[in-house]
């Protein structure tokens, strides 16, 4: 069955440096807030469409115990579900977008918790379906669609996954007590979002000569300070101000721990990473194949956290230094400029692409500058299948800035070309897949910022970025997945999970994935407690180290390749959710559940690096 859970966890992600020209280049002025009203023209008509869905929903069980009756009864309810479930998710994304803009609007967060309830509303009025689809049984249902293909076709995917996942489906009253279920564990992801956004009373520190408060969107710009005493301070005097938290955070982690447990138990799973990676119908070696192959790696890490040490002139290396640029280009990439390079980058994508990229970035669908009580860090939420997607940036004007709008922009452009390849029912791909598109951009973007370099500046800059994004997007996401692990082994063998147990779990996995080289305090153990998708989804950051994987494999094929390649690519973005991820990305060319792909990247790594050590002798 479609799931509105899954459309929901779509949306559910310095110096700089740019060519002279590109700096200086005219630019038409761009939208930097969204605009709101391409979903609903007022709260009011939000509220009024939420009680009309809620209404709604009562027509859903009449049809129960009917399922197997005929072909025309399945595709009625089925429609009936998945335009419920379109709404709903329209519902949800202008909810999510509203409360976004500013956190402790009370108002938008009540909004939220409304959609919220909703969302559980809709589980409970559909849980009676899976059960009773499975009493009906593959033979019947298979006969109902090929007696009706121009009306049932598009649910097949859902429906005959519904079936292979029967061994983990509870019957009519289970499901609607985990539909039920839903919307209370979504506490620990609020409790935390609330004590970081507006409770923790954050310090202000100088840097640079400039106060700067030290919440999270503040310690992210001040970590790259230029003064490495200046670094050591905001990370010290910013974790210090975390830690006095850390027991009502680790309370918040383990509570979204033993929920993930709870659901992992009630459907029969051995594990609850066993439970999350069944959704998408990911091989769980697959999980365990990247901590391996990222772990085998780790050697490479070392190297470039020595050659990071080289290019600072430092004596040594502490966890503080590992933020700003090793090399300092006077150029800026704002928001015009990070378009028109974006653009330019996207080219090997073919005419398809870049007409549609260049309609989409000149569009009021985006939130694009921080400010204080705003969401940090960036997403596109595209579950508003009948309107476009939304994007929510904190632009800042370097080349991290410009690598995020790339990067969201992949997202985009993937739920784009996805919707217009598909119906409603098959157009909202799952993580795995998504990640893959966003990733794409970077490497193109950076392999275009690589090969217009014109000095040895510029290009130490690139192609450390190409290193960094190793770093953080490949062994760091790994790093957290092996966190993610940890702390639900431990919680699954009946060991108590405190913030305090948290802290350490994580502090030995800092120490060995940087090396005996770079200094970290423990104090900074605490880390685990930034990346909201601990708290926000399950298993979930793995799939940014599978995809950055996927993408340079997809971005070689492409640099290295024709149309064939590209469109074999464009392919896999159009497929959306009508197959299961792994299949996708191999019938594109990229087969994930063997090592190579890892092992691939991790020697493009490698010689990034060879090329950097011979420019700087």
């Amino acid at each position: 069955m479609t799931d509105f859970s899954r459309r929901q966890a779509l949306a559910l992600a310095a110096a700089a440096a740019a060519l002279p020209a590109f700096a200086q280049a005219a630019e038409p002025a761009l939208p930097t807030l969204w605009d709101l009203t391409h979903l609903y023209p007022t709260p009011e008509a939000w509220e009024t469409e939420r009680k009309a869905v809620e209404a709604a929903l009562s027509g859903i069980a009449p049809y129960k115990g009917r399922l197997g009756e005929s072909a025309a009864t399945l595709k009625a309810v089925m429609q009936l579900i998945s335009d419920l479930n379109k709404r709903g998710a329209r519902l949800f994304v202008y909810a999510t977008l509203k409360g976004d803009e500013d956190l402790q609007v009370a108002v938008d967060q009540e909004r939220r918790q409304l959609a919220q309830a909703l969302l559980a509303k809709f589980g409970e009025a559909t849980a009676w379906t899976s059960p009773e689809l499975l009493k009906v049984g593959r033979e019947k249902i298979e006969a109902f669609i090929k007696s009706d293909p121009a009306g049932l076709e598009k649910f097949r995917f859902g429906l005959i996954d519904t079936l292979r996942q029967a061994p983990h489906t509870l019957d009519e009253q289970g499901e609607a007590l985990l539909a039920a279920a839903s919307n209370p564990l979504q506490g620990p992801r609020n409790i935390r979002t609330q004590l970081i956004a507006s409770d923790i009373p954050w310090p202000t520190v100088k840097v640079g000569g400039e106060d700067v408060r030290l919440d999270q969107q503040g310690y992210s710009r001040a970590r790259t300070a230029a003064d490495r005493g200046e670094r050591k301070m905001v990370f010290d005097t910013f974790y210090k101000a975390f830690k006095g938290f850390e027991s009502s955070l680790g309370s918040a982690l383990s509570a979204k721990v033993n929920g993930d447990i709870f659901n992992a138990k009630a459907r029969k799973y051995d594990s609850s990473l066993a439970a999350a990676v069944d959704g998408p119908n990911i091989p769980e070696a697959v999980y365990r194949t990247l901590v391996a192959e990222a772990n085998r790696g780790l050697p490479i890490l070392h190297r470039y956290f020595d050659l990071r040490r080289r290019l600072l002139g430092l004596p040594d290396m502490g966890y503080w230094d590992l933020y700003p640029p090793v090399t300092k280009l006077d150029a800026k990439f704002d928001l015009a400029t990070s378009r028109k390079l974006s653009l330019e980058a996207m080219k090997p994508l073919g005419p398809e692409y870049a007409a549609l990229f260049a309609d989409a970035t000149s569009k009021p669908w985006v939130h694009v500058y921080p400010k204080q009580g705003k969401r940090p860090g960036a997403y596109v939420f595209g579950a508003a299948y009948d309107v476009h997607p939304y994007m929510l940036l904190n632009h800042t004007d370097n080349y991290e800035g410009l690598s995020t709008y790339a990067h969201e922009w992949g997202h985009a452009m993937h739920t784009l070309l996805a919707q217009k390849a598909q119906p409603w029912e098959l157009a909202g791909y799952p993580t795995f897949t998504a990640e893959v598109a966003s990733t794409v951009n970077e490497q193109l973007l950076v392999a275009h910022m690589v090969k217009g370099a014109k000095t040895k500046a510029e290009k130490l800059f690139y192609l450390d970025r190409v290193c960094e994004m190793m770093r953080a997007t490949f062994y760091r996401q790994t790093m957290f997945a092996e966190f993610e692990l940890a702390v639900h082994e431990t919680a699954e063998k009946g060991e108590a999970l405190s913030g305090k147990r948290a802290s350490a779990i994580y502090l030995d996995l800092l120490k060995r994935y940087h090396g005996p080289k770079v200094q970290i305090e423990d104090v900074y153990g605490l880390e685990w407690a930034l990346p909201g998708h601990f708290f926000d989804y399950n298993f979930y950051v793995y799939q940014y180290a599978t995809s950055v994987t996927a993408a340079s494999a997809f971005a070689e094929r492409i640099l290295g390749g024709g149309p064939k390649e590209r469109d074999a690519y464009l392919g896999a973005l159009k497929a959306g959710g009508s197959d299961y991820p792994v299949d996708v990305l191999n019938r594109a060319g990229v087969d994930m559940t063997s090592p190579e792909p890892f092992r691939a990247m991790l020697g493009k790594f490698a010689r990034t690096l060879d090329e950097m050590e011979k420019l700087i002798g």
